[in-house]
């Protein structure tokens, strides 16, 4: 049986429950770590406020590999890029108290706005916010998302435009995230994979499935072994480059949301000890 040590599932993954219930529930079925999403903290977002957060957390011993998601720098207006700098900073705050490791950056895209300029806000943006970074002691991690994303989530679709940041920023604070169902289908990953880990660039690593008959762009993910990942050699793949960090299970999906949250989370160490 695989150790799950390893394994991090994060909060997204089980959106009908509370941070509380995922501590709880994670901790019990020996869950090594949870990446949490900012909903589950930020009064604004329905959150239970960041000093009860830290609480439940710390209470958990479960550790923190990731705090989700920073990014969306891209804007036509001025004021607009820096209050996205002004949350990024706020999300390393509040990601130190949490003792996460890293803040995701979903880096963001502008209707209208070519995917060049819109990489040159995201590299301006995330060079806004290094200093803070170190400061706190927080990495930040870019996570490409799919090609499907890039008219308005994401300007960064492969790995190689992420390297592009992290080279020309030069960053000990800054990486990338690599999220199978991101990237599993870009003939350079292999290659990307190698020279991240070369450069000291791999954050994070997150795996799920694609489904064949993907019924919706966002909320149908597959949980791993629903589709046509190769995700243990993928993780191979990354081991061999180096990472050691947690294997994080985030799956969006309507159908895995509407499941008995229970009968889930044991799916999901079934798969993550089958398929991952």
């Amino acid at each position: 049986m695989t150790d799950l040590s390893r394994c991090a599932i994060h909060t997204m993954t089980h959106k009908p429950w509370s941070l509380a219930q995922c501590c709880e529930r994670f901790a019990a079925a020996s869950i090594g770590g949870i990446s949490v999403w900012r909903n589950t903290v930020a009064p604004e977002e329905g959150g239970v406020g960041l000093d009860e957060a830290v609480n439940i957390i710390e209470a958990s011993g479960l550790a923190v590999p990731a705090y989700v998601r920073g990014g969306f720098f891209p804007a036509f207006a001025p004021e607009d890029r820096q209050k996205a700098i002004d949350h990024n900073k706020v999300m390393l705050d509040e990601a130190a108290a949490l003792g996460a490791d890293q803040v995701v950056l979903v880096v963001g895209a502008v209707p209208g706005m070519t995917l060049a300029e819109a990489r040159k806000h995201t590299a301006d943006g995330i060079a806004a916010c290094l200093d803070h970074a170190e400061a706190v002691g927080v990495k930040l991690s870019i996570e490409p998302l799919h090609p499907m994303y890039a008219g308005d989530k994401s300007c960064v679709n492969r790995m190689a435009e992420a390297r592009a940041i992290c080279e020309q920023l030069q960053s000990m604070w800054l990486g990338i995230a690599v999220d199978v169902y991101h990237v599993w289908w870009d003939p350079d990953l292999d290659r990307e994979i190698e020279l991240a880990g070369q450069q000291g660039t791999l954050f994070g690593f997150h795996v799920c499935d694609w489904r064949l008959e993907t019924r919706h762009m966002l909320t149908d993910r597959g949980l791993m072994g629903d589709g046509c990942i190769d995700i243990p050699s993928i993780r191979a793949k990354v081991e061999a480059a180096g990472f050691q960090g947690f294997n994080e299970v985030e799956v969006f999906s309507e159908e895995y949301w509407a499941m008995d949250q229970e009968q889930y989370l044991k799916l999901i160490v079934e798969r993550y000890q089958s398929s991952t």
